[in-house]
């Protein structure tokens, strides 16, 4: 039995079949699997973590003349931050130079009357009695010389503290107090000083992964110096590496780590006192090792796999074992050879057995 097929209908699907063909290739883009350079490496949370923090107070009473700063400056060790009027200090310092000296004087008379009892005692023309007097008369003298030394010392040491310095150089908080406040020790912190060059961060490393790491600085695989690197809140990565500096001697029971210290140069004050980082603790010098981009590997029920382009533009599922991630990488130990092709971009838009338009990454 014959059946016949309007034309029409043999033209439309002929011309859907023509569609098919020429409908474009699903485009993505590919990286060859390449030996990479990765060293070995953790991530922890760490916190940064200032040298020194001190709030600066006034150590003696009086009219606050001159606030020298302003909230965030940048101070050098030594610069005057807060000037306090000086007049009654510096009077006190005056007389207590004038009671001084006459003191002194006081003193060498006492001795030249001692020397020449003493002299008189030689010639036996006046009693021993007399020349222990004058000995009791020099001792007193030198005594008063020594307590108005101690006074005048204290009056120079008042009067210094009317000028309050930065006893290191940081970064100075917001001023407590104005000029004409009347302050003294009762006011209470003015401003707080923070050193943020260099600057440290602590962080908590499992005891397993912290020997690890001491075991490779002991076989020369591993250097405490440069091992640390972080990453800011932001994302960015700080661009000067820190030294690892101290090691606690005592496991945190309640999590089985260790809190472990690096020191980072910070002479733009671009890390932050109490900032929460990413560290990156480097426990091997780098070695090649075959690896894709991050983003290369899928996962499903059965495990990794990346999706390979082969040489004639088909694509290819790879199950692989994953070593480790570092860096942006994936460190390939099993089921991937170098120079293949997989896809990092796109893979959702495919499946195996597809032909693709790859383009390697970065063109465009």
């Amino acid at each position: 039995m014959r059946y016949w097929v309007p034309a029409a209908l043999v033209l439309v699907a002929a011309g859907g079949s023509a569609a098919a063909q020429d409908a474009p290739k699903p485009a993505v883009t590919v990286v060859p699997a390449a030996i990479v350079e990765i060293a070995q490496s953790a991530r922890f949370n760490g916190r940064l973590d200032a040298d020194q923090r001190v709030s600066l107070q006034a150590r003696v009473s009086g009219a606050l003349l001159e606030v020298r700063f302003s909230a965030g400056d940048v101070v050098k060790e030594g610069d005057v931050l807060y000037r306090i009027e000086p007049g009654v200090y510096a009077a006190a310092v005056q007389e207590a130079q004038g009671a001084l000296q006459a003191a002194e004087a006081a003193r060498d008379l006492a001795q030249i009357e001692r020397d020449r009892q003493a002299q008189l005692v030689e010639k036996g023309t006046v009693a021993q009695s007399v020349l222990d007097n004058a000995d009791a008369q020099l001792k007193r003298a030198e005594g008063d010389v020594l307590r108005l030394t101690g006074s005048l010392e204290r009056a120079e040491v008042n009067l210094s503290y009317t000028e309050i310095k930065a006893p290191f150089a940081g970064r100075i908080g917001d001023s407590a107090v104005n000029a004409g406040a009347i302050i003294g020790p009762e006011t209470g912190p003015l401003a707080t000083l923070t050193q943020l060059d260099p600057i440290h961060v602590e962080f908590a490393v499992p005891t397993a992964t912290l020997r690890n790491y001491l075991e490779a600085v002991d076989a020369g695989t591993a250097s405490q110096k440069a091992a640390v690197t972080l990453e800011l809140a932001n994302r960015s990565v700080y661009p000067l590496p820190g030294d690892i500096d101290f090691v606690d001697s005592a496991v945190n029971p309640g999590t089985d780590s260790v809190t472990v210290r690096a020191r980072f140069a910070n002479p733009d004050g671009r890390l932050l006192d109490g900032e929460l980082v990413r560290v990156t603790l480097t426990a091997e010098a780098p070695a090649g090792e075959l690896a894709v981009p991050q983003q290369a590997v899928q996962r499903d029920i059965q495990g990794a796999y990346v999706l390979v382009v082969n040489a004639d533009s088909v694509v290819e599922i790879r199950r692989v074992t994953v070593a480790r991630i570092a860096e942006g990488y994936a460190v390939i130990s099993e089921g991937l050879k170098e120079g293949e092709l997989v896809i990092t971009e796109g893979a959702n838009k495919v499946r195996p057995g597809v032909t693709v338009d790859a383009a390697p990454a970065g063109n465009g």
